[in-house]
């Protein structure tokens, strides 16, 4: 029985997790403030571990080194390196002796802790066939091939199909030359042209294999604890009803693993599945990460109609698009007991979005979503991405001057970020645009740097806009609506113990609320931070802030 090790690796590099930048979410543990780690459940792993268990004789384990770091109270290890050996020296692992290792790589972020995990298992697990499979995987294998020599095949795209093919063939290493969704340095070397094995119906797929996890262990996902719609956190689980995506969005490489063709569960399927997530999991809150989930209307409207009867919380980890979300669809996901949106605007310039992003938006709906969700009580996130090239300074203002006028809840903004893959990527390497590692970059770090603006300023401008569409010009305040404004300003506390601003600005809704001694209590705190860090003092005189009672 081929008995195959699941690994899931940190999604941050352990300096920014240790150190994190003064813009990003930190949690405080014994030893400090540190970085926050992404707790998605695996779908991927999930899905690979079931289908391989109802198509052939294997035993699945999973590491994911998310959960584990999450649960650390201290980092006592000098390196990553020396903390995945610690790990896999344990004695649960060396006693499942896997002859089969894969690596999940979905994040760029990631990069330099998989090329570490590769060569700890090579060395500990020398017998062990080494994979690695994901958007990562799909798009930089020519990266690993300089970097690794540890692995012994990437998985292009999705790797149901051809895992399998691995686990009941004869020869491995054989077939990991002689199957095309398999990538190798030979083929590599020559030049060869890979190719998908999807599963088109995923009914094929059984339900996910959750007992490879612990499920409370991702109750505490910041992806979910930075919604203040959402009330309850824990017992989240996270769900995806179909695969694929026909849309041409610049920035997006998702196409090169899972194509642009839609692919579905039937609703048949997801009914039952929900069901027993339910009953058997006792799950409160459906996280769905489908890439377009509103493809076809019908079948979403007959999805929150499942939801709306096992009466469970449901949250879009990726955004919806902003042309399907008429009334219709709004009040249906209301009735279903949706509180929270995330509306993928993507930028606040009209050039912007049509010539660069490729996205032909029109943000008169963008702005009408936002009211209509309003008026039902949906609370909204706002995505933006700023700093692609093609866009300028003149660009991005325009972008500021239109999203103060729309009225939603809360802004997540982003740097634009190059993934391997995208027409972004390809733009940025052909005219010399990237000015940092684009092999682990993120959203939240600027590498782009154009002849129309350098990355120290996209990097600043981000948090400039975070800072005023958020705080300074915060809708809920602006209409007066301060219970909800204060909700979203303690959650950044939760998320940043020393954001100033939020301190600052939960105190004028404290005051509004007529709760001074909670008000005064917050003000001193925003005073005690500014005075001790220039980098507050700096931006309340940006905007001209001054703390008064």
């Amino acid at each position: 029985m081929e008995k195959i090790l699941f690994i899931v690796p940190p999604n941050n590099k352990l300096d920014d997790i240790i150190n994190p930048p003064a813009n990003v979410r930190a949690i405080i543990k014994k030893g400090g403030n540190y970085g926050s780690l992404l707790t998605d459940m695996p779908l991927g792993v999930l899905s690979l571990s079931a289908y391989l268990k109802k198509e052939s004789n294997v035993s699945t384990c999973l590491i994911d080194f998310n959960v584990l770091l999450n649960k650390l109270e201290d980092y006592d290890f000098k390196n990553f390196s020396e903390y995945f050996s610690r790990v896999f020296i344990s004695s649960d692992i060396v006693n499942f002796s896997p002859t089969i290792i894969g690596v999940s790589t979905l994040f760029t972020s990631s990069y330099q802790n998989v090329l570490d995990i590769s060569r700890c298992c090579h060395k500990i697990f020398p017998n062990a066939v080494l994979v690695a499979g994901g958007g990562v995987a799909t798009n930089m294998y020519r990266e690993f091939s300089m970097d690794s020599s540890a692995f012994d095949a990437l998985c292009f795209g999705e790797g149901e199909k051809p895992l399998l093919g691995l686990v009941t063939a004869d020869d491995k290493y054989r077939y990991l030359e002689d199957d095309p969704s398999w990538i190798t340095q030979a083929k590599i070397d020559a030049g060869y042209a890979f190719k998908h094995n999807f599963i088109q119906d995923l009914d094929e797929i059984p339900f996910l294999d959750y007992s490879i996890l612990n499920t409370e262990d991702y109750g505490i996902n910041p992806a979910i604890t930075a919604y203040a719609g959402v009330g309850e956190k824990k017992l989240n689980f996270h769900v995806m009803t179909s695969r694929g995506c026909p849309h041409l969005c610049s920035f997006c490489s998702s196409h090169t693993v899972h194509g642009r063709a839609m692919r579905y569960y039937s609703i048949k399927r997801i009914r039952e599945d929900f069901v027993r997530l339910v009953k058997e999991y006792h799950a409160k809150i459906f996280v769905f990460q489908d890439d377009h989930f509103l493809s076809n209307k019908q079948r979403a409207l007959d999805i929150i109609m499942i939801v709306k009867k096992l009466q469970v919380i449901t949250v879009f980890q990726n955004g919806l698009a902003l042309y399907a979300l008429d009334k219709e669809m709004l009040v249906a996901l209301k009735s279903a007991g949706i509180g929270q949106l995330l509306l993928s605007v993507e930028s606040g310039s009209k050039r912007v979005l049509r010539e660069i992003m490729r996205k032909p938006l029109n943000l008169d709906i963008a702005r009408k979503v936002a009211d209509d969700c309003r008026e039902l009580g949906i609370y909204t996130n706002v995505n933006i991405l700023i700093g692609l090239p093609g866009e300028t300074k003149e660009d991005i203002e325009d972008a500021r001057v239109f999203l103060n006028t729309i009225n939603a809840n809360w802004y997540l903004i982003f740097c634009a970020t190059p993934l391997v893959g995208s027409e972004m990527f390809d733009i940025s390497v052909r005219k010399k645009y990237i000015k940092g590692n684009y092999k682990d970059c993120d959203y939240k770090k600027a590498i782009i740097e154009t002849e129309d603006f350098t990355s120290e300023y996209i990097q600043e401008k981000a948090y400039e806009l975070n800072l005023e569409l958020n705080f300074v010009m915060n809708s809920d305040m602006r209409l007066g609506d301060y219970e909800t404004a204060l909700r979203g300003f303690e959650n950044a506390i939760r998320a940043k113990s020393d954001h100033a601003f939020a301190y600052y600005y939960a105190s004028k809704c404290h005051v509004k609320l007529g709760n001074m001694e909670k008000a005064t209590e917050y003000l001193n705190i925003a005073r005690t931070i500014i005075s001790g860090d220039p980098y507050w003092s700096d931006h309340m005189n940006k905007f001209n802030i001054i703390l008064s009672e």
